[in-house]
C-alpha cells in the first residue's frame, strides 16, 4: 500500500474511533473529580485547573507531576476507570483495514498502556500493532513536546523523520510532528489545519492517504 518504507504512528483516543462516541467525556470527568478529591478542590477550579495544566504542560497529569508530584499510578487508574463497553464496540471492517497494512504500526499515546489495551481490546484491534509508546514510556513527558517525537522514532526503530506518519486528532500534536518532519494526518478534526499533510474525517479514509503516499 506505500511505495516508500514507512512507520504509521497512531493516536489512540479520538482516532481510532469516532470522537462523538462520549469516551473522552466520561474521562474528563474522572479527571475533574481527581482533582477534586485529591486537591480540595470546588467543581469549578478543577475544571479551570484541568484546563490550565493541558495548555500549559499537554497533559493534566504531566502539570499534576510538576505541581503536586501526584501518585501516577493512582491518577491513571482513577481516570481510566470507565465502563469501556458503554462507548466502544468492535469494528471488524477498520480492524480489516489496519489488518491491511503491512508496514510497521504503533500506537503513539498520551494515555497508559494499560488503558491503551482495554481500548484495543474494546474496539477489536488487539494485536494490530507491533507496540504502544505510552506516557511511561515517553518518562511522563507527552505530546506536543518536540523531543517526544524523536523518542517515538527511536523506539519505532525509525531511522529519520520523513519515515514516520503520525495519525493523530490534535491539531497541536500534529503541527509539532509536522514541524519535526513527520508526515502528519489529522483525523476527526472539523476545522483546516495548513500543518497537516492529510486531512480525514475518519480513520476509515486512511487508505486513500496511504495510497496517495
Amino acid at each position: 500500500m506505500l511505495v516508500n518504507k514507512k512507520v504509521l504512528l497512531f493516536d489512540l483516543d479520538d482516532t481510532l474511533y469516532d470522537r462523538r462516541t462520549g469516551l473522552w467525556e466520561a474521562i474528563r470527568d474522572r479527571m475533574n473529580k481527581f482533582l477534586q478529591e485529591h486537591l480540595l478542590l470546588p467543581p469549578e477550579d478543577a475544571v479551570r485547573l484541568r484546563q490550565e495544566y493541558f495548555q500549559t504542560y499537554g497533559t493534566t497529569l504531566k502539570g499534576l507531576l510538576v505541581e503536586h508530584d501526584i501518585d501516577v499510578n493512582a491518577y491513571l487508574s482513577y481516570v481510566h476507570d470507565v465502563p469501556l463497553y458503554k462507548y466502544l464496540k468492535p469494528d471488524p471492517q477498520i480492524a480489516a483495514m489496519l489488518a491491511s497494512i503491512l508496514h510497521k504500526k504503533f500506537i503513539f499515546t498520551n494515555a497508559d498502556t494499560a488503558h491503551a489495551k482495554r481500548v484495543l481490546n474494546c474496539l477489536g484491534f488487539a494485536n494490530l500493532f507491533q507496540g504502544i509508546i505510552d506516557i511511561r514510556a515517553m518518562d511522563f513527558h507527552c505530546k506536543p513536546e518536540p523531543h517526544v517525537y524523536q523518542l517515538a522514532m527511536r523506539l519505532a526503530g525509525v531511522p529519520a523523520p520523513g519515515n514516520c506518519v503520525l495519525i493523530d486528532d490534535s491539531p497541536r500534536n500534529i503541527l509539532a510532528a509536522h514541524n519535526y518532519g513527520f508526515f502528519t494526518v489529522l483525523v476527526n478534526s472539523g476545522s483546516f489545519l495548513s500543518a497537516a499533510n492529510k486531512q480525514i474525517s475518519s480513520i476509515a479514509q486512511l487508505p486513500a492517504v496511504l495510497d496517495f503516499l
